[in-house]
């Protein structure tokens, strides 16, 4: 703009530009990402479902998770957002390019946030985001968690986004889900956020935005290294956490047939049956 003025015969400089600028009520910004794209006509119908049944099931004891995978991180000297307190002129030194580690992969954080107890389970899987690892994450938590936590408890609701490893339309989420269920003998009920939602689901502000602060500016050079960090996100608020590595492999492109299907113990909901849904445990007598 100053060049376009001084060609003009206007002779400014740059930081006369930007004075301007201000003062017409401009300022340096980023773009914001505030834009859901369209929206579902039940979108609020959902919500207030979703919060129905998580009031109903918390009045009664019974445990409520709010579940999600974070963002795959690169393992190794890799920069890291944010800033952390070092000694003057002697920041932490990283890679200068972001390409991959074969030798260390990558960490894929999946978490299970308590909604009832403001806790957080994450376990750190270095294989891939698959709807087996997310219910290996969510059988995990109920082993070292959840059933001391909730002894006696007959039912689990699980609040998902719609898409992702836990996705509505993941056939494999639902038949690992009634394997969780068979094994633990819990009804498992889901309720799925809307299309378009994934922010507002509980566990990316009350866990996983912490999670970040937490090793904001802190290369994460292992898998050890990010388990021990996310273990150490605490708050004012009371939120503790556990974290887990899991070493275990899930392959890609399973596929589940119609026959699987057909022998889940599923029940849709009255209400888009779709995002909301119960599985039953088998009788004892078909788990033997």
């Amino acid at each position: 703009m100053a060049a376009a003025l001084t060609r003009g015969g206007h002779r400014v400089s740059y930081p006369v530009v930007a004075q301007l600028l201000h003062a017409a009520g401009y300022s340096l910004q980023a773009p914001a990402k505030t834009l859901e794209g369209r929206q579902h006509p039940d979108r609020d119908a959902q919500f207030r479902y979703l919060n129905q049944q998580v009031k109903a099931c918390l009045a009664a004891g019974q445990p409520v998770v709010s579940v999600d995978a974070k963002k795959k991180e690169l393992v190794g000297t890799f920069k890291n957002g944010g800033r952390e307190w070092q000694p003057q002129g002697q920041p932490e030194a990283v890679n200068v390019h972001d390409f991959l580690d074969k030798r260390l992969g990558k960490a894929i954080p999946y978490g299970i946030y308590d909604l009832g107890r403001n806790t957080g389970w994450v376990s750190v899987g270095q294989d891939h985001d698959t709807a087996s690892f997310a219910v290996a994450s969510l059988h995990r938590w109920w082993q070292v968690v959840g059933a001391a936590t909730y002894n006696g408890a007959g039912r689990l609701l699980i609040c998902a986004d719609g898409g992702g490893s836990n996705g509505y339309r993941v056939r494999l989420w639902k038949v690992a889900l009634q394997r969780f269920a068979d094994a633990t003998g819990l009804e498992v009920t889901v309720c799925h956020l809307p299309p378009g939602t994934t922010k507002w689901n509980k566990i990316e502000h009350r866990l996983f935005a912490h999670i970040s602060m937490n090793w904001r500016g802190r290369p994460l050079i292992s898998h050890e290294v990010i388990v021990e960090l996310i273990g150490a996100t605490t708050t004012r608020t009371g939120l503790r956490v556990q974290a887990e590595l899991d070493p275990g492999e899930y392959p890609t492109k399973v596929k589940v047939s119609d026959e699987e299907m057909a022998r889940l113990r599923l029940t849709p909901h009255a209400f888009h049956g779709e995002w909301n849904y119960t599985l039953a445990p088998a009788p004892s007598a078909d788990m033997s």
